[in-house]
């Protein structure tokens, strides 16, 4: 058997650039990956650079190579799909269901774990419309990451950054490996501490230490991928889907752990 597959959708947003990083860590990790951008993507980064980083032709059209009928055959193949960004544009029209173009259509024929890393300015991801399509995408077993915060387009900053492409990369590879096993720990709220803490001794020194966190984050990751809605409480800045509480003192992150989190989201049994 090959290498498993993995579709790379890309949808036409400024963060395009980062799903270059993306489709090279996924192929650094051994996988086979198909780039499908949308006609808009392809305005922010090229198709050659997509066929250089991935060593496969990229796939635009459904209308080229139409002998091989690529709108089914690629989602039939795929062992993983991934849509990173995904703007708002797509996730509404996933939530329909439409199938106006190659990646929709991917979209509505694979059978294979779906994960989507959104990427949108702050108010377009608040807004009740957007809110509600991450749910509807979340029950019907999509993994659906949290945008990260931080600088967005122009001068703007605030939740909307897509994750980190090593964070999406990972929940892909979790998502490969429980492929036809039961998401379980969908419907599960998860919180997860890491990182150094600084105790304060005045207002200008503290005691603290080295600790990384990447334990604690790699078991958050390994619990969105299983489904969780997962609150990471954390030491260190950190950036990817997951909800952050950012807080370097003991007795904050001891406290925080029993902070209400948001309704349960993710995978349901049955699907990756």
């Amino acid at each position: 058997m090959g290498a498993p597959r993995v579709i790379v959708g890309v949808t036409g947003g400024i963060a395009a650039y980062k799903s270059c990083e993306l489709v090279r860590k996924l192929k650094e990790s051994g996988l086979d990956v198909v780039v499908v951008p949308t006609v808009s993507a392809l305005n922010f980064v090229g198709e050659a650079t997509f066929a250089a980083l991935s060593g496969n032709p990229v796939h635009t059209d459904v209308w080229a190579d139409v002998h091989k009928v690529p709108h089914v055959q690629l989602g039939r193949t795929a062992d993983a799909l991934v849509v990173a960004p995904a703007t708002a544009d797509f996730l509404a029209r996933a939530v329909q269901g439409r199938s106006d173009d190659l990646l929709m259509s991917t979209l509505l024929t694979t059978t294979a774990p779906i994960v989507i890393a959104p990427a949108m300015h702050t108010e377009m991801w608040d807004n009740a419309a957007t809110q509600a399509n991450v749910a509807t995408l979340r029950e019907r077993g999509m993994i659906v990451l949290d945008p990260a915060t931080g600088r967005l387009t122009g001068e703007d900053s605030g939740k909307g950054r897509m994750p980190e492409p090593q964070t999406i990369a990972d929940v892909v590879l979790q998502a490969l490996r429980r492929h036809g096993a039961p998401a379980d720990f969908a419907g599960k709220q998860v919180v997860v501490t890491a990182g150094g803490t600084r105790e304060p001794m005045d207002p200008v020194r503290y005691l603290g230490n080295r600790s990384s966190g990447l334990q604690g984050y790699a078991l958050a990751g390994m619990a969105a991928g299983r489904g969780a809605r997962v609150t990471l409480v954390s030491a260190n800045d950190r950036e990817d889907g997951l909800r952050l509480l950012a807080d370097r003192r003991s007795s904050s992150l001891f406290g925080r752990r029993c902070v209400p989190t948001p309704p349960p989201s993710g995978a349901p049994p049955g699907r990756g």
